[in-house]
């Protein structure tokens, strides 16, 4: 018997077709020349749209800003300043000892060298007088893309900044507008991405062997993939990727279950390329019972009733629609086809993090929509988001079929980033 299942293993694995090579080596070749245009472009119009007239980031070593690799500042030892200007100038003050290199990147107007026992405090607060704006951002936030400066460096950087304190503001909203949108290039990366995670999906699903393989199995031989491609996590690596094969468990880990026939599988799962893009989707799988050629004509049902759901999701967006907007569309389809309550929302930006910064798709479940979902949908914004239709499994579990694919908003609508689901992949 163990005979028969290595080969039926041995099998599996010969059928598997090699997906192409990973984009992690082009995407981050690609980050400095896209991260100095971002500077370039973007940013210059989001401080003008949020009336911000200077924004200083701090840099340091072994406790980084988070938005460190965004401004240039990923390779800080001593404390540094970095400071924008609306006019789009940039200057970076920087001990001198990394000066040189970070001169080298070619990212900021200036690189002006400072003695490693200077306040950069005290010196960015002097910059700030020269230039006299009226609001200045620093982050200092509760969302945490936006919370860099710590306690004592934000004490310290108002003592030195005198009146000027009065001007201070959150670059909470310049943060999140600049994240957001993504340039076509970052684009093109992230579909790139997405295709490689689908294909990985499915290539693990070959794997299977029903009354063998454990949903634990699935996500190893998905782990080794990514080694082997040389991807990252996008998000927790203990939680990525989650297959799961019975009931909905939410965010979590694979668990050592046994996969059956009759089973629907779900694999969430998300790769992060050149150190930059990450992806999120899921792709759904069948397990035949004994007998049957093909999905039972319920389970394709609900599988119809997910994948319409996120069809319904994507026409509604567009340009100048709330992510609350969204989610009520999808959720209106799923009242209609009898779904289960459905806790998560609709979906949710992706990009630099699976969890990115922008508009989320949701709120039409809470009775008080929560600020994000109030936001307008703008071009160049990526999203990952959900088809959903769940039913009822015993007393009080439930099971959810979430089509969860990824899309760029347009100029005029939104379209996926790669092909999306259309069948439920079958184990035979």
């Amino acid at each position: 018997m163990r005979n028969l299942l290595v080969l039926a293993l041995l099998l599996a694995a010969c059928r598997t077709a090699a997906p192409p090579p990973a984009p992690r080596d082009d995407a981050r070749a690609a980050w400095p020349r896209i991260r100095k245009e971002r500077i370039e472009t973007l940013l210059p119009r989001v401080m003008e749209a949020v009336d911000v007239d200077a924004w200083v980031v701090f840099v340091r070593e072994n406790h980084n800003d988070p938005l460190a690799m965004h401004v240039g500042g990923e390779n800080a030892g001593g404390t540094a300043a970095i400071l924008f200007f609306r006019d789009g100038r940039s200057l970076a003050l920087s001990p001198a000892g990394e000066a040189t290199a970070l001169a080298d990147v070619a990212l900021h107007d200036e690189v002006r060298p400072i003695d490693r026992t200077a306040d950069v405090f005290a010196l960015a607060a002097e910059e700030l007088r020269k230039a006299n704006p009226k609001r200045i951002a620093i982050n200092s936030s509760p969302r945490a893309a936006a919370d860099g400066l710590s306690f004592t460096q934000r004490k310290a950087f108002e003592a030195v900044l005198g009146d000027l304190a009065e001007r201070v503001v959150s670059s909470e909203e310049l943060v999140i507008r600049w994240l957001s949108v993504k340039l076509p290039e970052e684009v093109e990366i992230m579909r790139r991405a997405a295709a490689l995670t689908a294909q990985l999906q499915e290539e693990a699903y070959r794997t299977v062997v029903p009354g063998v393989t454990r949903d634990s199995d699935v996500a190893a031989f998905l782990k080794k993939r990514m080694r082997e491609l040389g991807v990252d996590d996008a998000w927790a690596p203990d939680q990525n990727p989650n297959v799961n094969s019975g009931i909905d468990r939410g965010h979590s880990h694979a668990t050592s279950r046994v996969i059956q026939p009759g089973d629907i599988i779900q694999t969430d799962f998300g790769i992060k390329v050149g150190g930059v893009w990450c992806t999120d989707i899921q792709r759904f799988a069948y397990v035949l019972r004994p007998g049957e050629s093909a999905p039972p004509a319920d389970v394709v049902q609900k599988w119809e009733n997910g994948k319409r759901g996120s069809r319904t999701a994507l026409a509604a967006m567009r340009p100048g629609v709330r992510g609350y907007d969204v989610d009520a569309a999808q959720r209106a389809w799923m009242k209609q086809q009898g779904s289960e309550y459905v806790p998560w929302s609709t979906g949710h930006p992706v990009g630099y993090w699976a969890h990115d910064l922008g508009p989320a798709l949701g709120g039409a479940q809470r009775p008080t929509p929560p600020p994000d979902s109030l936001r307008l949908l703008e071009p160049g914004q990526t999203f990952a988001f959900d088809g959903f239709f769940a039913w009822k499994v015993g007393a009080s579990d439930t099971k959810t079929i979430s089509v969860e694919e990824m899309a760029v908003v347009t100029a005029t609508g939104a379209e996926y980033l790669i092909p999306p689901q259309e069948e439920l992949i079958v184990i035979r």
